[in-house]
């Protein structure tokens, strides 16, 4: 193996000719970084989608329409809506029972409201943050995956050459440019996982923050209503239609 001085020293002859081991290395390197490429294509287009989707109800929601029509809309759109526009559908339906159990507590009635959100904001965030542990994986291991192709392949260059009487740069070099390439390929693999991690963490933390600005903000709408509904002599249970302009 070692005696073909003047081998085509290119990528893909270096993979032909290296060990079992150092391919099937290759192999599984290129099968994640495939998976890992699906992945961030994947994460990337359903972020775009959410910080859309959030966009376009935070301009309905602050429009002054009526909550209750929004929440009628967000009911019948609930399979294409948004994570905030769900998380505000929660907060909307939980409200809504409480005040038809006839209860006028206000703590009562913000604290069931703003639960429902908070469970539904960990929901929403559970998907956002979906792949997010395999490109992580990713990014940390494939280099010692490769790293470990690399050894191997070097320790099967220098087993080939201890028969050898005369060992020269030229026998020993293919050996170890093809133990290298899973190294190469290792790290093609993980650099864009690491990148991707990264972007899709900031990006992910700064939905985050603004689903809890969202849900501080309606709590307050809805403190104010119970406000106004108490001071003027209780709470009917089918005043709602009380809307969130002036943003």
């Amino acid at each position: 193996m070692y005696k073909r001085q003047n081998q085509d020293m290119s990528i893909i002859q270096l993979v032909l000719h290296a060990s079992f081991v150092v391919q099937l290395v290759m192999v599984i390197l290129m099968a994640i970084s495939i998976a890992s490429w699906a992945a961030i294509v994947g994460k990337l287009t359903a972020i775009k989608r959410i910080q859309t989707l959030n966009e376009e109800f935070e301009q309905q929601f602050w429009s002054g329409i009526s909550l209750n029509d929004l929440f009628s809309a967000a009911v019948q759109n609930s399979k294409l809506s948004g994570p905030m526009e769900r998380i505000f559908a929660s907060g909307m339906r939980e409200y809504q029972k409480l005040r038809e159990r006839r209860i006028s507590d206000t703590g009562t009635l913000l604290d069931g409201a703003r639960r429902a959100m908070r469970a539904s904001f960990q929901r929403e965030m559970d998907v956002a943050e979906a792949q997010l542990s395999f490109l992580a994986s990713v990014g940390s291991v494939s280099p010692y995956v490769g790293l470990f192709g690399t050894v191997w392949g070097i320790m099967h260059a220098f087993t080939g050459l201890a028969s050898m009487q005369q060992v020269t740069l030229a026998t020993v070099a293919p050996g170890i440019a093809e133990a290298l390439v899973a190294t190469a390929i290792g790290l093609f693999a993980a650099i864009p996982a690491v990148v991707a991690y990264n972007r899709f963490a900031r990006d992910i933390d700064r939905v985050a923050i603004k689903l809890e600005t969202f849900i501080e903000e309606f709590s307050n709408i809805l403190q104010r209503s119970l406000g106004g509904s108490a001071g003027s002599g209780g709470v009917n249970p089918a005043s709602t239609g009380f809307s969130a302009s002036g943003h």
